[in-house]
């Protein structure tokens, strides 16, 4: 049989900060109420038994004073009126008994209950205890003196006296009842001054609302901080920061969009004006050469549009970061261009370690598109004829570096100042100038920097992503 946990519930859920702080706060109150009222009864019945018991033992100093054994047995005058004026303070019957140690005199009432075995009865110490007399609470005071003579063979008197517990147990009420109706005032009070408090102190939140409440949708503003709690502050920092990242979320949907305008309202217009030229051209050869440049402007714009796209995910994109071989990158970035590379007449080779002997940490797919942008870059920009070669490295202080160097005729200097802008492209090229910025963007995200220097014998261009912090192992080959 499978067991299923019933879920629990919290009982503030949805409920405001002040409901809260009063359901948990009302409840320990109301606790240490009863516990303080059931301490005030223990008090107070403790007061009444002191209080009462003053007046038995004054009552027993009054009979004993009246026990005589001068004519040779032993004599009580009983004090009446004593016992008239303590009936009446104490608001009940009196009952009293005096006895003998031997049993053989007994004065009063002979059944009054004797002390308890837990009270030790000593001479000239009285003692005082709660008992039942004929079905009736009773207070007890017993004493115990020696006989002086001695009566015959008694030689102690005990004196007992005893009243009922109905005055005590009435002040003891009225004692809870006052201590009742203080607390539940207090509590009262102390439950409006949380209100009280707790809507004042949360004040700020309130501000702190009303503020961006009224704010426009578009308004991406860091919230104010001033005035604020000190424990309210991290949290405003925290939104903050969420609005930071938002707003950049927002700043990079914006650039794509204000980018894929730019970059392909121009081909799209070009591509327009050649298929309304080839539609009115009689001449097959000339429609030929037409769709020939449609075809070529086409795939430029396909181009365009892709490296638009990788820009978009290189800027916001998850980062996966896995382990990969340097050597094994470079050499299929190197592959996948060669026909071109053989199409324009290059000398194009690969200079990585073995397979295996240099493994970096970092998102392979998205490294994999910046240094194909670089080697396509390469490629369409160098020397006719020239070389290019695909460069992977592990670098002594634990970091590795991808790039691509060529003996063509370096970067345009106006454009090397712009090093990794978007649109940014010398005099005279056919690409969309998204390429470094491609590159730029994919390595920054991974910690590193983008390089440019001059090649080999100090001619051409080299272009190098420097990745930081790893690689993860190096082998000598």
């Amino acid at each position: 049989m499978r067991w299923n946990p019933i879920p629990i519930r919290w009982p503030f859920r949805g409920a405001t900060l002040k409901a809260r702080l009063l359901g948990l706060l009302l409840p320990g109150m109301a606790l240490a109420l009863a516990v303080g009222l059931w301490l005030t009864r223990q008090q107070a019945e403790q007061a009444a038994d002191a209080a009462y018991d003053r007046s038995l033992f004054g009552a027993i100093k009054g009979l004993d004073l009246s026990v005589s054994t001068a004519s040779g047995g032993l004599s009580v005058e009983q004090p009446y009126a004593l016992f008239e004026f303590f009936q009446l303070a104490g608001d009940g019957p009196v009952h009293y008994r005096v006895a003998t140690d031997n049993g053989l005199v007994e004065i009063g009432s002979p059944d009054l209950p004797l002390p308890p075995p837990t009270l030790a009865l000593k001479a000239g110490e009285p003692v005082f205890y709660d008992a039942r007399y004929f079905g009736e609470a009773v207070r007890v005071g017993a004493y115990q003196r020696p006989l002086d003579p001695p009566v015959g063979d008694a030689r102690t008197v005990l004196i007992q006296v005893a009243e009922g517990t109905v005055a005590r147990e009435r002040f003891t009420r009225a004692f809870v009842r006052q201590a009742l109706w203080r607390d539940a005032s207090l509590l009262g009070l102390l439950a409006l001054a949380v209100m009280g408090v707790s809507a004042w102190a949360l004040r700020p939140v309130q501000r702190l609302v009303d503020a961006t409440r009224d704010r426009a949708a578009e308004d991406l503003r860091p919230l104010p901080a001033e005035d604020l709690p000190a424990d309210l502050q991290p949290l405003v920092a925290t939104i903050n920061a969420q609005l930071a990242r938002t707003g950049a979320l927002v700043t990079q949907r914006r650039q794509f969009v204000d980018d894929a305008s730019h970059q392909l309202r121009t081909p799209l217009t070009t591509l327009r004006a050649q298929l309304d030229y080839a539609l009115r051209e009689p001449d097959p050869q000339r429609v030929h050469e037409a769709l020939q440049a449609l075809s070529r402007e086409l795939d430029h714009a396909t181009r365009a549009t892709q490296q638009l796209l990788v820009l978009a995910r290189a800027d916001a994109g998850r980062l996966v970061r896995e382990p990969f071989d340097l050597g094994e990158l470079a050499r299929e970035v190197a592959l996948a261009l060669l026909p071109q590379a053989r199409a324009a007449g290059l000398d194009f080779g690969v200079e990585a370690p073995e397979s295996g002997a240099a493994v970096a940490l970092g998102d392979r797919v998205q490294l994999r598109e910046a240094l194909m942008n670089l080697a396509h870059n390469a490629l369409v920009h160098g020397r006719a004829g020239g070389q290019v070669t695909v460069e992977a490295h592990a670098v002594a202080d634990g970091g590795w570096s991808l790039g691509v160097v060529d003996d063509g005729p370096g970067l345009d200097p106006a454009v090397a100042r712009r090093l990794g802008e978007r649109f940014v492209k010398g005099r005279g090229s056919r690409g969309s100038g998204l390429g470094l910025s491609i590159a730029r963007a994919v390595i920054e995200r991974h910690g590193g920097t983008l390089t440019m220097q001059p090649g080999h014998d100090g001619t051409g261009l080299r272009v190098t992503l420097n990745g930081a912090g790893v690689p993860v192992h190096e082998e000598s080959p």
